[in-house]
């Protein structure tokens, strides 16, 4: 078992590599590039708006740069979350991950312009002690996991890792409601494999020739490739269909899911604290739920950009047009709107 965990968990870049190369290139770009076959009659503008049907060569053409920093944030995030266990300990890790709420919260109300009701923050303030609930918990029983020696580079590289995460999650959320799921998982696919594949090699070439291989490693990475296929496969699903502080505040279960398999494969120490943080964050989580969110509009200025050859309304110009707040999703409008202009 040791042999295994250091043949696994000294490559970093080697696994997301893995993850990203074996799945999303060789599925999702591929999908991509056989929409040209359906889609060979639609010539697109660089000004025309982005139906998220497009083939690989229109989407390159207009929006590669956008994808490449997606992909290397993407990377990158979890490049500093993971080597951060190298510098702090595990109850660090767990606790100052949590950051990633806020960033995606903060993100969401100024460019997405989610609003939140006060149901929400109470959820969201619930899941949160849930996790201080689990972290606790490691502390009694002593799974301080992690070298600890440095805990201020780790404790950055955990806080540099969630910001990243933030902005991931809310860059997926609106480009699989905007454009398209399939376009969304093949772009960071070939990207984000592209410039893990790079940072392997100058970083960690090294440590990759002194992996002892053999079949119960390889085992491993597949199946961890496997994991990651699944994970970014159904989040754009999830996301599209809740939002991207929904799916962060359900991930916090993600730590005790691995401390309950823990306890059969490693024979973790259990605490009762264990299971009442678990029922906490899923409070947290049904409060949370409860109520929907909502998107501020201003329909002086969205209306017209989603709507630029709809007719024309002339409104008086007495009194001041407030923006108005509507209750409504983020997907494309069907119906057709009247182009308001401001006399």
């Amino acid at each position: 078992m040791e042999r295994l965990t250091v043949g696994f968990h000294e490559n970093l870049m080697a696994r997301h590599f893995s993850g990203y190369d074996c799945t999303y290139v060789l599925v999702l770009t591929i999908m991509l590039v056989k929409r040209g076959k359906k889609y060979t009659k639609i010539e697109y503008s660089d000004y025309a708006p982005a139906t998220g049907e497009e083939n690989l060569l229109a989407i390159l053409k207009r929006r590669w740069w956008k994808y490449m920093i997606l992909g290397i944030i993407d990377i990158e995030a979890n490049y500093l979350v993971v080597k951060a266990y190298q510098y702090t300990t595990l109850t660090s890790v767990q606790l100052l991950d949590c950051f990633v709420i806020p960033v995606v919260i903060l993100l969401s109300w100024f460019f997405l312009l989610v609003r939140y009701k006060a149901v929400h923050f109470i959820g969201i303030v619930v899941c949160i002690l849930g996790m201080g609930c689990m972290a606790g918990a490691d502390v009694l029983v002593g799974r301080q996991q992690g070298a600890g020696e440095n805990k201020l580079i780790g404790d950055l590289l955990v806080l540099g890792g969630a910001t990243l995460y933030g902005i991931s999650n809310v860059c997926e959320e609106y480009i699989v409601r905007n454009l398209s799921r399939v376009e969304f998982l093949g772009m960071i696919g070939l990207f984000g494999s592209f410039f893990s594949g790079i940072q392997l090699a100058i970083m960690e070439h090294k440590e990759l020739l002194k992996v002892p291989w053999d079949w119960q490693i390889g085992l491993l990475y597949v199946g961890f490739s496997a994991c990651m296929f699944g994970l970014y496969s159904f989040m754009p699903v999830v996301i599209k269909k809740t939002s991207a502080t929904a799916v962060n505040l359900s991930l916090l279960t993600a730590d005790l899911y691995s401390l309950f398999c823990g306890l059969f494969l490693f024979h973790y120490k259990f605490s009762g604290l264990y299971l009442l943080s678990f029922f906490t964050i899923l409070v947290g989580l049904m409060l949370y739920s409860s109520t929907s969110t909502y998107v501020a509009q201003d329909p002086r200025v969205y209306k017209q950009f989603r709507n630029p050859s709809g007719p024309v309304v002339d409104l008086p110009a007495t009194g001041q047009l407030e923006p108005s707040v509507t209750y409504t999703s983020l997907g494309q409008e069907t119906e057709e709107e009247p182009h308001v202009r401001v006399a």
